[in-house]
């Protein structure tokens, strides 16, 4: 009688990529272990602008400015990712939120403005951007629940036409509101944190004019005004993803997670969806507000011309390419966003700047991923995120060996 061999059916794995190896190594230490390698990392990342690599370093602009730019755009993309890559929910218009933080600021603080509170006002000009910074938030948070509550019965194309009405709408009252937004001339003047003041830096830290001494041992003045926003934009972001980060091993990010897959059958097994659909909305629009707010500070100006559709998109961009649902995929989209151009900006090729053409390189950029990479280029993971490593180290407990005998 002859022995028929065995095959194995085991399933082979697939191909693994960097961000997959990269994510399997994180999720396999411990919480005091990420934490011992976060900080020191963080760390490096705050002294980058102070000591920026050749590599990195941007000609044609100041790369402490780049990096504050990040850091605003950092904070748009975890917002917008909580609406877009964790509730499933199209939003062309969330540049609106963002104007509405931004001018929230602008006319509390502007002398441009009828309603400036900043000058004999109830805001005292040391501590007006940071006494406004919660009262954006609130106001944006505010306005995504009106803008949600009759327009998130609607789904899929319908949803993306109404949230791009509505960022076309506040720039519109931006620009036809000349009585109180000033219109295209915009507002200036605008109150920043006044921190640091002194004889060589008169308007602190924060101020246009620092523009720091590179040649100086004491980090806190070889810091240029730039490097300062980035640290701020660095703390904001570290505290919007801790707060992100729990919502989403929560209840609420379960049910985030159940609506954007299947909305149909979320609400079978006893998921609100709307109910959890405006909790996204709502906390995506305060946080854009948040970034708004900071970007209102560190120009100290706001025109219409800042908030158009073409900002929306690419903050739809940033999301897209880094990974729709994951926020490290979302932060690596958004330096690429601000950084590339910024980077190519001194490189010119028939006499034309490299940095003009970022429409048409983000365009090709979106069209390759979507191609190649359809999740982005740090896909997120459909695993229980409530308990997740708990539950996956008791998957895979290797299980001792039996004899053949036995």
């Amino acid at each position: 009688m002859t022995e028929t061999k065995k095959t194995s059916t085991a399933p082979q794995r697939p191909m693994r990529g960097v961000g997959d190896a990269l994510r399997s190594w994180w999720g396999g230490l411990s919480r005091p272990a990420q934490w011992g390698i976060g900080v020191p990392a963080i760390v490096l990342l705050a002294l980058l602008p102070l000591f920026p690599p050749p590599l990195l370093n941007t000609p044609g602009t100041s790369f402490g400015g780049v990096m504050a730019q990040f850091a605003m755009y950092a904070l748009i993309a975890v917002g917008l990712n909580v609406v877009v890559g964790q509730a499933g929910l199209l939003d062309l218009g969330y540049v609106g939120f963002y104007a509405v933080g931004a001018y929230s600021v602008g006319l509390l603080t502007s002398p441009n403005s009828p309603w400036n509170q900043a000058a004999g006002g109830f805001l005292n000009t040391k501590w007006a951007w940071l006494a406004c910074v919660p009262i954006a938030i609130l106001l944006t948070a505010i306005s995504g629940l009106i803008l949600g509550t009759p327009t998130l019965r609607v789904r899929g194309d319908y949803l993306a036409i109404v949230t791009l009405g509505f960022g076309e709408i506040v720039r519109l009252l931006a620009d036809n509101l000349g009585d109180v937004t000033n219109g295209s001339l915009g507002l200036a003047g605008i109150a920043y944190p006044r921190v640091g003041e002194s004889e060589t830096v008169s308007g602190g830290y924060f101020s246009s004019g620092n523009l720091g001494d590179s040649t100086s041992g004491n980090l806190l003045d070889r810091a240029n005004s730039g490097t300062w926003w980035f640290w701020l934009g660095m703390i904001l972001v570290i505290i919007v993803l801790l707060i992100v980060g729990n919502l989403e091993r929560s209840r609420v990010g379960r049910a985030w997670v159940a609506v954007r897959e299947d909305e149909d059958a979320a609400e079978v097994m006893g998921v609100p969806a709307f109910k959890f659909k405006l909790w996204a909305f709502t906390i995506g629009a305060a946080i854009g507000g948040l970034s708004g707010a900071l970007y209102a500070g560190q120009v100290q100006f706001i025109n219409p011309t800042g908030f158009n559709i073409i900002n929306s998109m690419l903050f739809l961009c940033a999301v897209v390419i880094g990974g729709q649902g994951n926020k490290l995929g979302v932060l690596v989209g958004a330096f690429l966003i601000v950084y590339l151009p910024n980077r190519f900006m001194s490189v010119e090729v028939g006499g034309q700047s490299l940095g003009d053409y970022k429409y048409l390189f983000f365009g090709f950029a979106l069209v390759v991923v979507m191609i190649f990479r359809p999740q982005g280029l740090f896909p997120a993971r459909q695993r229980l995120l409530a308990y997740a490593r708990q539950v996956y180290r008791a998957v895979h407990r290797p299980t001792p060996s039996t004899g053949a005998g036995q």
